[in-house]
Order: structure tokens, then C-alpha cells, then sequence
């Protein structure tokens, strides 16, 4: 089950600084497994629209079973949000985490 935890519109001149004159958003969700026994229950989905003349592209990219540590998710999922992490950047950030954390990846 995914949960919304936050939403922000990438930064008009960080936009700009990459040659981009669309709008996009990135949205962050909790993604929670009740149901897991044997691995980690919390992980993140992170969902990025681009809002394009055509239409609506979208991105999305799930991380499931990260860690049993609700907080340490709810702290990555601040962390990835402020500094407006997309989901194809999301795997190198979190595999720089996992290094010092005990998430599994």
C-alpha cells in the first residue's frame, strides 16, 4: 500500500539550467507491506510528471522493502523530496544510503 507523503514542483531555474520549459512534479509515497514476514515492510515510491504540450508523461519507480524502520523511511523520504530527487537519480542516492544504514537495496 502506498501512502502520500509529499509532493514538490522542481525549481523553475534548476528547470531552466537543464534546457526543460515544462513544469514537472515529483511526488513521494510510503509504501508500506503489512503482509511481510521475512524482509523489511516499509519502502518508497516515487512518482515524477511532466507536464508536456502532448500531455502527461509519467515516471515511477517503487522501492519495496527497504527497512522495518518507519522513521529512517519517513527521514529518506524528507531527504529526497527537499533536494528534489527524481526516481531515475533515486536508486544512486539510495544505494549511497545503504552504505550507511542497514537498508537492503
Amino acid at each position: 500500500m502506498n501512502t502520500f507523503f509529499s509532493s514538490t514542483f522542481v525549481k523553475e531555474e534548476t528547470l531552466k539550467e537543464a534546457s526543460i520549459y515544462h513544469p514537472i512534479k515529483l511526488e513521494y509515497y510510503k509504501h508500506t507491506n503489512e503482509e511481510a514476514e521475512n524482509e523489511p515492510k516499509f519502502g518508497i515510491n516515487i512518482v515524477k510528471k511532466a507536464y508536456k504540450k502532448e500531455g502527461i508523461k509519467m515516471e515511477n519507480k517503487e522501492f519495496v522493502g527497504l527497512s522495518n524502520n518507519e522513521q529512517e523511511i519517513e527521514e529518506i523520504l524528507n531527504l529526497l523530496g527537499t533536494n528534489e530527487v527524481t526516481p531515475t537519480e533515486a536508486e544512486y542516492i539510495l544505494n549511497d544510503i545503504k552504505y550507511k544504514t542497514s537498508m537492503k537495496i
